[in-house]
Order: structure tokens, then sequence, then C-alpha cells
């Protein structure tokens, strides 16, 4: 198994039911093959540049530990959610 680092911005006029399910399904695709090592809220922040017409983000960070399968699945998980303006999954 592999450390793996993922930031995910999500929009920030999401309420905070809609925040939760993002970060459970992702908890949820790790448990699959792996573990959850941590989970860092960052909240609220400025984007360096506008995305999709927003110049905030609320971000999230979660390092996880998983097979080569696993990041393949949340990356499509997070693709198809409209709530998530972008995302980053990197080998730590």
């Amino acid at each position: 198994m592999k450390n793996y680092e993922l930031v995910f911005v999500l929009k920030p006029n999401t309420d905070e039911e809609t925040k939760a399910a993002v970060l459970n399904k992702v908890k949820e695709v790790v448990a699959t093959e792996g573990e959850v090592e941590t989970v860092d809220t960052w909240g609220n922040k400025k984007l360096a540049y506008p995305i999709a017409k927003f110049t905030e983000g609320y971000y999230v960070l979660v390092n996880f530990k998983s097979g080569i399968e696993v990041p393949k699945e949340i990356d499509r998980n997070l693709k198809i959610n409209e709530n998530v303006i972008r995302h980053m999954i990197v080998v730590a």
C-alpha cells in the first residue's frame, strides 16, 4: 500500500450536509482497500484565480493509505460530483 494525499475544493456555498456527504463518500471508497489516516478541514479560502465564477472554495485535505485502484475510484467519484470545483491526488 502507498501513502496518498487528496485535496479537494468544494463550492463555498455548499451546505454542511453536502460537505459531510462528499467526505463520507471519499472515506467509504478508501475503506474498501485501505485506511484514512487524517482529515484536515481548512475551511473557506480565497482561490488563486476564479474557477467557474467562484473566488473562494472550501478546502479539505485527506491523507490515506491504499492500493492503486482506490485513487482511480476517488477521482471518478469527485469528477462527477457537481459540488467539487477541483481535486488532486498525489503519492505522498
